[in-house]
């Protein structure tokens, strides 16, 4: 199945009453919010509108989803992103950063699936991270210069990416196992903005 197929599908429309209910159109049934979130994780695409004023509020009603799920625990957005992210708001940059987080949750969501193989055959053989950790490196070359162009003043922390000393032979595999681990927590959490705060 070709991508302009999927692209052909029409989104289904869910239309919010004054009450807050969600009305889903194609199965001519209310639905909830977990239930938009369990559409959106399986890939569906939806589009909310006001069924009084038929204004299109699909970015609002995402947006409280992704409240809900913080509220939960279920802690994706760390501290220091959505402070970054507030800081934005009526900023010169603002027109730049929603093509930036789209362009990059893309990029994140291809190397998600790439990550998940290299992981599951790592389980099989002697943990290939070879490529894994170049995806990461490229991942954060990309966001470091994406953010040099969002802030005027250079980085002030040097970035610790000089592997450690080298590990007799017999430890060699279970250091860099261990080195490598910490460089991909150290990658997420830089691309996650824990590491930019």
């Amino acid at each position: 199945m070709s991508q302009s197929t999927a692209t052909e599908t029409p989104p289904i429309v869910i239309k919010k009453y004054a009450n807050r209910r969600l009305y889903n159109t194609a199965t001519s049934s209310y639905v909830t919010l977990d239930d938009l979130s369990g559409m959106v994780k399986e890939g569906g695409d939806f589009v909310v509108y006001d069924a009084k004023t038929g204004e299109d509020i699909t970015r609002a009603v995402l947006t409280q989803i992704i409240v809900e799920e913080e509220q939960k625990g279920h802690n994706l957005l760390p501290i220091s992103f959505l402070r970054q992210l507030i800081g934005f708001y009526g900023d010169s940059m603002q027109w730049l950063v929603p093509r930036y987080l789209e362009h990059t949750m893309k990029s994140f969501s291809h190397n998600q699936e790439q990550m998940r193989k290299s992981l599951q055959d790592a389980f099989g053989g002697l943990f290939p991270f070879g490529g894994l950790e170049q995806m990461g490196k490229q991942n954060m070359a990309l966001f470091e210069k994406t953010m040099k162009m969002f802030s005027p003043f250079p980085a002030s922390g040097e970035r610790g990416d000089k592997p450690k000393d080298q590990a007799p032979a017999e430890d060699a595999n279970l250091r860099e196992l261990t080195d490598r681990l910490n460089a991909l927590q150290k990658q997420i959490d830089a691309l996650t903005g824990k590491g930019k705060g």
